[in-house]
């Protein structure tokens, strides 16, 4: 029997494509702006892209923050995608200050401009990140459970998590000379800093891994 999946529609994201993805992955997808059916949801994902602040106003006119909170705290999966997972966080800097749904302590910060050997490395980040374990963390019984260290995921962001609490970091990548946090797991909460759906077989094996949560 194929596994449901509520993905939250707050207009705002690619919420076309992670339907796909999940589909393609034997899931049953609900897409939802309805504050019961999240509440009610057995698996549910927070896709995005965009500005915090936008993502933030597309719940909150919606009547979805108490909701997302309240299915976190309720020990059922969740996975937010880009935009999606950062605001699981406690706070962006993005265009100011803004309050994210807190649901894992931390700050969203901007990634700053570098210089490597010469070569200026542009803001946005974009384009394919080599996943590696953060410290101490182990991929075993987590979505990134199918991958091996080394594999690559494509990312799109401008801004960076930051948990207040290490352990909540479970992969990181590099840019430059900036180690930035790709995947965070807190529980049965999950992020990922990049697509999921948008990164070939690597992703898709992510995705099974949050349907085997």
């Amino acid at each position: 029997m194929p596994k449901r999946v509520t993905i939250v529609d707050y207009g705002i994201g690619n919420i076309f494509s992670v339907t796909r993805a999940f589909q393609h992955c034997g899931a049953e997808v609900l897409l939802t702006d309805n504050p019961r059916d999240i509440l009610e949801a057995s698996s549910l994902v927070l896709p995005g892209v965009g500005a915090f602040s936008n993502g933030m106003d597309g719940l909150r006119q919606r009547s979805l923050i108490d909701p997302l909170q309240e299915y976190a705290a309720s020990g059922r999966p969740m996975l937010g995608i880009c935009l999606g997972m950062q605001m699981l966080f406690s706070e962006s800097t993005e265009f100011g200050i803004h309050a994210g749904l807190n649901i894992i302590e931390g700050k969203i910060h901007p990634i700053h401009s570098q210089v490597i050997e010469g070569k200026h490395l542009k803001v946005p980040h974009i384009g394919w990140g080599v996943l590696q374990s953060a410290e101490e963390a182990s991929w075993d019984n987590t979505i990134l459970n199918r991958l091996d260290i080394g594999d690559s995921c494509y990312f799109v962001h401008s801004f960076m998590a930051v948990p207040d609490n290490p352990k909540y970091r479970l992969a990181d990548t590099k840019y430059g000379s900036v180690n930035i946090c790709a995947t965070v797991a807190k529980g049965n909460i999950y992020g990922c800093q990049f697509h999921p759906e948008k990164s070939g077989l690597v992703g898709l094996n992510i995705i099974r891994g949050f349907l085997e949560i």
